[in-house]
């Protein structure tokens, strides 16, 4: 080729690079992932709830491409790369992360009743996220637990094992989403009830745990990532499975005795919620603006994105729930903030998978 000639592509090395690149996107995929999933479907919902119903809609388009793109990456590392997987699951850092799998699934089932209505689908998810959530479940805390040589506390927990109390709430907002208008049979409503309370359990079990680290344990500015926002997601989307549930209090003939505990134990959630903003942001403030860290894309910041968009949501159920009516302005400005983080989110996503696409190698 002669100096100065433009080099033609080859057709048929784009092919074979797309296929490295999923390989290798599948080989180091993080479990956490599906949190992009969660975070879509959350702010959709609050963009319905505050009259944004064409930003909900697209959301929808963009969590229908996402959810199967995961799942294909998932079913694929699962086949070819066994081994990173199961060390994945023994992971005391990485293993929760497989339990946005079990909210993704819910959210993106929620998601879809809410806001165009879709109660079959719904329902499928929900089956389909009820098997996960028993699946994972006990895998993730039989593994951790039978694992020979463990991390120390400082090392092994952050607040991304939440995600288990998260998982579970998924499971009972959805079932209570689908069944508005009628009761479901008296065994579901059993069981939705039962996963709230465990929901709450996990909560309340894990996170003395994630506040004795942060406030006896020397950390770096490193360790205070995104997933510690969901210290406040947990509780939020427990307040909003209790208000769901207060809601449907007319209807369930369950839940209509237990409707002073639920409306108790869900201001306690709300509030705890509330309370974990000011000091999130804070050490937020600290991290990128008094120490000067750079803030870059990683897959963990869909984990900040979430909590923001099921606190929105959560308080708009929570105010209706409660008859309470002056906490609307909560949920009007807080929308925008979600949906701020999201657009942020989907930017530093769309970078890092075009830079990818770049650099795909070609055949060999």
């Amino acid at each position: 080729m002669r100096t100065g000639e433009a080099r033609k592509p080859d057709p048929s090395s784009e092919p074979a690079g797309l296929k490295r690149l999923l390989l290798d996107g599948a080989a180091s995929l993080f479990p956490g992932y599906f949190a992009l999933v969660m975070a879509t479907g959350v702010v959709s919902i609050a963009c319905h709830f505050m009259g944004l119903r064409p930003v909900a809609l697209a959301l929808i388009g963009v969590n229908w491409i996402a959810w199967p793109v995961l799942w294909g990456l998932t079913i694929l590392r699962a086949l070819r790369f066994r081994a990173q997987l199961m060390r994945d699951i023994f992971d005391h850092q990485r293993a929760p992360g497989f339990f946005t799998i079990v909210a993704g699934t819910c959210v993106l089932g929620t998601q879809n009743v809410v806001v165009i209505g879709a109660t079959g689908v719904g329902t499928v998810l929900w089956w389909l996220g009820l098997i996960l959530w028993f699946g994972i479940m006990y895998t993730f805390f039989t593994a951790v637990t039978v694992r020979a040589r463990k991390p120390t506390l400082a090392r092994g927990i952050n607040g991304a094992w939440l995600i288990a109390a998260v998982s579970t709430q998924s499971v009972v907002v959805l079932r209570g989403v689908i069944d508005v208008g009628s009761a479901p049979s008296e065994a579901i409503q059993f069981q939705v009830i039962a996963m709230f309370l465990i929901g709450c359990m996990l909560y309340l079990a894990i996170i003395p745990l994630i506040f004795y680290r942060l406030t006896f344990v020397p950390m770096s500015r490193q360790d205070f990532s995104p997933p510690y926002w969901i210290n406040m997601g947990a509780v939020a989307i427990t307040a909003l499975a209790g208000s769901i549930l207060i809601l449907r209090g007319e209807t369930w003939s369950l839940v209509g005795p237990l409707l002073p505990f639920l409306r108790g134990f869900t201001f306690f959630f709300w509030a705890v919620a509330s309370w974990w903003i000011p000091f999130l942001f804070a050490l937020m403030t600290w991290r990128y603006l008094w120490m000067r860290d750079r803030f870059t894309y990683e897959p963990a910041v869909w984990g900040m994105v979430f909590p923001l968009g099921m606190y929105t949501t959560s308080t708009y159920q929570f105010d209706r729930a409660m008859a309470y009516g002056f906490l609307d302005p909560i949920p009007r400005v807080l929308v925008f903030v979600a949906l701020t983080a999201w657009v942020l989110g989907m930017a530093g996503l769309v970078r890092r998978v075009t830079g990818a696409l770049r650099v795909a190698p070609a055949p060999g």
